[in-house]
């Protein structure tokens, strides 16, 4: 990948901890910032689809920051989110100063889960035969339909690539750290994951305890929480609301979010909006928005506050009908004429690690009402089931149980995955410890120099943890940008 470059030829063993016995190529890691520091670049092999005796092998890759102390724990294993999202990719950018903290713990695994970064063996990008054109203007009931048939022929085009789809699952991966672990020469690895990170995590404690050592969920996604639930959606907007009334003036612009965000949509409803959307180089695109696509496109605004920023002054201009900003949104969104194309590991992640009955009973009883309606997820849980018996089951949505210690990191104006959900996700673990970070988002970690004390110390083994921290409020009259 570009952010990195070899520093040695060749192959060098590795000595800094005693279990690093793997063949390792000595490497300069550079972030974004253009910060580079010495690590090594590692890949091991594993089937593909381990209930298969006749997989092919596929490789998995990572990135190892060593331990910048004499006595390190486990080494520390970060799992990023999406799915889809790159370990290596996320420690090139802003969490960097963080990757390189955490090595007074132990070494530190970049760690690119199979089909991502290091471990994406030139997976394609499946360009379907559904959308084009017409995407942009169709009903809720054509747009949902056309997506299910663009995840069944995508389905088909992986497999006539040679692809193992069927391998492309929350456990086979869980397996693949196992398999990590064992090529380090580690007895047992520390995992810290953000959003689907923690999803895996979780598995992984479920499914190989004995080889965890502790794990930091921030942002957590529980077993059976792919699908989120439209109530905990709109109990987020409430709280959104108490946060925007602490400011004067964003309390005077949104006295009502909830009624602003309803009134939009009811219009859309009644009413699709054409908006013009400006295109480099060649006359502007006329787009017709429903209100499935604004449901959609305000699950995209709100995992953080900076972002529920933009959101509210969006819907703020549409209700005084000008829809000058939203075109600017949607030129970096929308590009007419391209049809459905879809990831092969972000698709079948979701897909097999599904939803419950009960989960999928409550979703279908308060889409009607949600704030987002069923779009938050999409194209989660209306493309369940599109690949007749892709499900990893009931026994995986199940809470993993057990006493190994963990920390959990979640922001109060998380709109992805909610404070309560979170602690629901971990409830049957004996030995968890929830830190509250006031008026911060999904992507949390960097919010605060706080979040990194704490997560010090419970690396460290220190028994009294803070359960609370507060972070400032952007100013949500203010756009990010």
């Amino acid at each position: 990948m570009k952010t990195m470059r070899s520093a040695l030829a060749g192959l060098a063993a590795i000595t800094l901890t005693p279990w690093a016995v793997a063949q390792e190529e000595a490497m300069m890691f550079e972030a974004n910032s253009g910060e580079s520091v010495e690590a090594f670049r590692g890949a091991f092999q594993v089937p593909e689809n381990r209930a298969d005796p006749e997989s092919r092998m596929i490789d998995i890759g990572y990135v190892r920051f060593p331990a910048t102390t004499e006595t390190p724990g486990s080494p520390i294993v970060y799992l990023a989110g999406g799915p889809g999202g790159s370990g290596t990719g996320t420690a090139s950018g802003r969490r960097f100063e963080l990757f390189m903290q955490m090595r007074q713990h132990g070494d530190v695994i970049a760690f690119d889960q199979r089909g991502t970064g290091l471990s994406g063996n030139n997976l394609p990008r499946c360009v379907s035969s559904q959308g084009g054109d017409d995407l942009a203007r169709l009903t809720y009931e054509e747009f949902t339909a056309q997506y299910v048939a663009a995840i069944e022929e995508c389905g088909a085009f992986w497999r006539a690539q040679g692809i193992d789809i069927e391998g492309y699952t929350t456990r086979e991966s869980v397996q693949d750290i196992s398999d990590l672990r064992v090529h380090l020469g580690a007895d047992q690895v520390s995992l810290w994951g953000i959003s689907y990170g923690t999803h895996l995590a979780l598995a992984a404690i479920k499914d190989i305890p004995e080889e965890i050592d502790r794990a930091i969920l921030a942002s957590v996604e529980g077993l059976d929480q792919t699908v989120k639930l439209p109530a905990r959606t709109n109990a987020y907007f409430e709280r959104l609301q108490a946060a925007v009334n602490t400011q004067p003036a964003a309390a005077a612009a949104y006295p009502d979010i909830a009624g602003l965000i309803r009134r939009v949509h009811e219009r859309l409803e009644a009413e699709p909006l054409l908006v013009e959307v400006p295109q480099r180089d060649r006359l502007p695109a006329q787009v017709l928005v429903h209100r499935h696509q604004a449901e959609q496109f305000v699950g995209g605004l709100i995992s953080d506050p900076g972002n529920a920023a933009i959101l509210l002054a969006l819907y703020s201009a549409i209700d005084a009908g000008d829809t000058t900003f939203l075109g600017m949104l949607l030129q970096r969104v929308v590009r007419p004429g391209t049809p459905i194309s879809l990831r092969p590991m972000p698709t079948a992640m979701d897909m097999v690690s599904g939803v419950s009955a009960e989960r999928l009973a409550l979703f279908e009883q308060q889409a009607p009402d949600g704030l987002t309606g069923g779009m938050l997820n999409f194209p989660m849980p209306q493309a369940a089931g599109a690949w007749d018996g892709f499900d990893l089951g009931e026994a995986f949505r199940a809470n993993p149980t057990g006493d190994m210690p963990v920390l959990v990191l979640s922001g109060t104006l998380d709109g992805r995955t909610y404070p309560q959900s979170q602690a629901e996700a971990v409830a049957d673990l004996s030995d968890v410890h929830i830190v509250t970070i006031e008026n911060a988002g999904h992507n949390l970690f960097m919010t605060s120099s706080e979040v990194h004390d704490v997560m010090h110390a419970f690396m460290q083994g220190e028994a009294e943890l803070v359960e609370t921290i507060i972070v400032e409020l952007p100013d949500m009259t203010e756009l990010p940008f």
